[in-house]
């Protein structure tokens, strides 16, 4: 059996230490799932920059997932923010959060099967789930599955 590619988004590293939030064990033992080789993980140049803007301390500590759960890294390409253009000119993301269509896209260019995410906002929703399916398709890429950590594990 072919294991599950995953897209982990901004949301999940910040999760994965904050032990406040309710979603912290969820996101903690999707990391794990992936540690065990469940799935195949990835993230983006994306995820890496925006977390390089936290303070120092929380920046190192999330980075440090990456290697320590040997998360595959991608790149936004022209492709992709061809992509996330259309999403926002479709109004499924709006353009003052075009980062959060640059990850539905990054995730679905390169054949992943699900985005994880927390950012229920603008990703994991109904309506961008719908939408997103429909302009991939339209645009000769698979639909892909938004969910959250807690749909995951």
């Amino acid at each position: 059996m072919r294991k599950q590619k995953i897209y982990l988004e901004t949301t999940l590293f910040n999760f994965y230490f904050d032990k406040s939030r309710d979603a912290h064990d969820a996101t903690v033992k999707l990391f794990k799932e992936v540690g065990a080789g469940k799935y195949e993980a990835f993230t983006s140049g994306t995820v890496i920059e925006e977390s390089e803007k936290a303070p120092a301390e929380k920046r190192d500590a999330r980075l440090a997932l990456v290697g320590e759960y040997n998360i595959a890294t991608l790149q936004a390409t022209e492709e992709v923010r061809r992509l996330a253009g259309i999403y926002i000119a479709e109004g499924i993301i709006p353009s003052k959060y075009k980062t959060d269509g640059i990850h539905i896209a990054i995730a679905t260019v390169n054949g992943l099967d699900a985005i994880v995410s927390m950012n229920f906002q603008h990703i994991v929703r109904q309506k961008t789930t719908q939408m997103t399916r429909k302009v991939n398709v339209e645009n000769g890429y698979l639909p892909i599955d938004i969910i959250s950590p807690m749909e995951v594990v």
